[in-house]
């Protein structure tokens, strides 16, 4: 059985994510999307609320279980018995930062990282796009799962 660690803020959880989810899912006996709980940072969305979004959205893939860290990636996947790291890329801005990290992960565990590049229609889609254009009123169904545009939009309104 092989399983593949797919880390992330998902903060919101977009298109693009779930693309390269469903693939390591057709792909891996075990899936696990780790949601990164980040001090320094000031999500949208709650780690318990990114969590419950990714579990809503990939509930139908059998294989596909939702947890969360903080500390080192390496420590998350070694503790979760983890074989590999997947991560997205959408751009070579992307390859050169993940593949700085993948040579870290490397050095401190000696797990291996396999990047997975993004379907071209989200080529351009983060979840920074994704809360600026929703900030500004723009439509973001296409970008996100129904059950995130809600949450987006109702969070944006209550700002």
């Amino acid at each position: 059985m092989v399983a593949a660690l797919v880390p992330g803020s998902f903060d919101p959880p977009t298109n693009g994510h779930l693309d390269v989810i469903e693939r390591c899912a057709n792909l891996f006996d075990r899936v696990l999307v780790a949601v990164v709980r980040n001090p320094t940072k000031a999500p949208m969305f709650t780690s318990e609320e990114r969590i419950a979004m990714l579990e809503a959205c990939t509930h139908e893939w059998r294989n596909v279980e939702i947890g969360a860290f903080s500390g080192l990636l390496v420590d998350y996947a070694e503790q979760e018995d983890m074989d590999v790291i997947v991560k997205g890329l959408r751009a070579m801005t992307d390859f050169d930062y993940e593949f700085q990290m993948s040579q870290m992960n490397r050095h401190l565990s000696g797990i291996v990282t396999l990047f997975v590049a993004t379907k071209a229609e989200y080529g351009y889609l983060s979840s920074s796009l994704v809360k600026q254009v929703a900030g500004l009123g723009g439509a973001i169904d296409k970008l996100v799962p129904p059950l995130v545009a809600a949450a987006i939009e109702e969070r944006v309104s209550n700002d």
